[in-house]
């Protein structure tokens, strides 16, 4: 499946965003009124100024003199009570976008085909999931308080600029489209920047999950320069995308507030003329210069916010990319309440979606309930992705896949898989305590009896109980606390518990020492003799009791046959055998 990419425009995005506003909008509107009660706080500070040089200063008026303090008081403790509900309603909201968002993209990441995740690296995807949706949030909230809040500023006082004197607002008038036209122009490279920002934060994410997960190939191998020059190159290049984003910003606010500045210096230089001042008191016109000067103020955050809008705009195109992938198609209505674990491959054909080449061309046979089917061959032969197919992790090209007669693509994803029990090569543990990792996937509370049971089946119990605390002790990350050949035993541990009819063993055995990997296979054999077993193996030893071994090659099967047969005919499996056995 090929990730699908969001068309949208920039309104249509925000639209969109706004949504995520849409459950809080009782706050919402709140914080708006908040908001104009802060404007108009800002308007009624320029407006004083005329009382308070008429009445106080030209005047003498002894009631305007009383006053004019207590109401400047009470100005500023409105003002600053609107500012706190503004604050904190808008971060309240803030927080709860990108807790949905993030549930929302969680959700989206755990119904993703394994397609999806063969394209995307864990860096590029942990950046949307923490960075893109912070700069979001922002877009949805913090963008939204600068534009309210300081648009009705710069409304409430042009309208009391037109109220003290209509021909010199009509300068400052003037200058709007031509500010209009400019951030307009910048919102395009701010968007552009905010979108390869974003990419470079992926790739210095991806590059660290590379580092952290395999830091130890890293010393191994003397790579510490080579790695240190890898994370330069897009360290630098975060740096210069960051820097571009700077010098726009940097810019343009200079060269709007020049704009603004020219209108404001044209209207002071007609104010000051002696017929403009024979109109005008003392008071209009200080009230009227000190509303143009906090004029500035709001029209500065709101070039600097265009950045902060630009960037969250991308950012929800990167978010709404991810939301908008197609799960893991699921159109299977049956059921089977446990599955004999009789499984027949026909005719089956795969290939990816981005080669035309075969992984697996015209493969058919047949698995018994209770039987052992091993497949061998040389790496890259096919074998794991043959056995994938099984769980449906990649839709078939051709042919079908029956499980007790009924074909997998009938049944539910869940109740597919919950007769399928894996253990992988790459064996996957979480950073949680032993006793969670081998119950995990049981909905239901598994007792520690049935834990311990299934962990001395795998032959685990012996160094659990040496552990720190047990079943209690916390694994570390992918089990980096344990030994490859324990943490094998874990996952084999979690195998038995599931009780599934039927198992997979992808090269099972093949962290184990020679003792261990011993008590393992006979645990192996017992557990095999109940269930319908897929056998990975490269050595040959652990399947020599194999009901059926199939021979693979270049993703067709090439032979057939038990053990001893197989050995008799001379062929394939018996020159693999040779020469892991070093036999002439």
């Amino acid at each position: 499946m090929t990730p699908i990419e969001v068309e949208m425009t920039a309104s249509e995005l925000y639209r969109r965003l706004l949504t995520y506003v849409k459950p809080y909008w009782a706050v919402f509107v709140g914080a708006i009124i908040a908001m104009a009660i802060f404007a108009a706080t800002e308007t009624g500070l320029a407006a004083m100024m005329k009382p308070l040089l008429d009445g106080s200063f030209v005047e003498r008026d002894p009631e305007t003199i009383k006053w004019l303090p207590i109401a400047l008081i009470g100005l500023f403790l409105i003002r600053g009570v609107a500012s706190f509900f503004t604050a904190y309603g808008l971060g309240w909201i803030a927080r709860n976008i990108i807790k949905n968002l993030r549930t929302e993209m969680f959700e989206k990441l755990v119904s993703l085909p394994a397609t999806f995740y063969d394209k995307s690296t864990s860096g590029q995807l942990m950046s949307k999931l923490l960075y893109d949706v912070e700069q979001v949030a922002n877009a949805a909230t913090d963008a939204i308080l600068t534009v309210i809040r300081d648009s009705l500023t710069i409304l409430g006082l042009l309208l009391w600029m037109i109220y003290l004197n209509g021909m010199l607002s009509l300068i400052i008038l003037t200058t709007v489209p031509v500010i209009g036209y400019l951030v307009y122009r910048i919102s395009t490279r701010f968007r552009k920047i905010s979108k390869n920002i974003q990419d470079s934060m992926g790739d210095v994410g991806h590059i660290c999950s590379e580092i952290i997960d395999g830091h130890r190939e890293v010393k191994t191998f003397g790579s510490q320069t080579y790695e240190n020059h890898r994370f330069e190159v897009v360290n630098q290049k975060n740096r210069r995308q960051r820097m571009k984003k700077i010098a726009t910003e940097a810019t343009t606010q200079p060269l709007l507030q020049l704009i603004a500045v020219l209108g404001l210096s044209s209207v002071i230089y007609l104010a000051t003329l002696p017929s403009m001042l024979d109109q005008i008191t003392v008071g209009s016109f200080i009230s009227f210069v000190t509303a143009m000067f906090m004029v500035l103020t709001p029209l500065k955050r709101l070039t600097k916010v265009n950045a902060k809008l630009q960037a969250g705009i991308a950012a929800s195109q990167s978010v709404f990319t991810l939301l908008d992938q197609e799960p893991e198609q699921d159109n299977g209505t049956k059921t089977i309440e446990r599955a004999r674990g009789d499984i027949e491959y026909r005719h089956i054909h795969f290939h990816y979606q981005q080669s035309d080449k075969p992984v697996i061309n015209d493969v058919s046979f047949h698995a018994k309930p209770g039987q052992t089917i091993a497949f061998v061959g040389h790496s890259g032969s096919g074998k794991t992705t043959l056995v994938s197919l099984l769980s449906r992790f990649y839709p078939l090209t051709q042919g079908e896949i029956l499980l007790d007669g009924i074909n997998i693509n009938e049944l539910t994803l869940s109740n597919l898989r919950q007769h399928i029990a894996l253990v992988n090569q790459q064996v996957v543990l979480f950073n949680d305590t032993v006793a969670n990792n081998i119950a995990y996937g049981h909905a239901e509370h598994i007792s520690n009896d049935r834990i311990i049971a299934a962990a001395k089946a795998a032959h685990a119990w012996d160094f659990i109980e040496q552990l720190p605390q047990g079943l209690s002790t916390q694994v570390g990350q992918n089990g980096v606390l344990l030994s490859g050949g324990q943490r094998q035993r874990i996952a084999i541990a979690r195998a038995l518990l599931s009780d599934a009819p039927i198992l997979v063993l992808d090269e099972a055995t093949a962290s184990l020492d020679t003792e261990a990997e011993r008590h393992i296979q006979a645990a192996l054999e017992t557990l095999m003799k109940q269930r319908t077993t897929l056998v990975i193996a490269h050595r040959l030893s652990t399947i020599e009791k194999a009901d059926q071994i199939i021979v693979m090659h270049q993703g067709e099967i090439v032979e057939t046959g038990t053990h001893e047969t197989l050995l008799e005919k001379g062929d394939h499996y018996a020159q693999l055998h040779r020469l892991q056995f070093q036999e002439k």
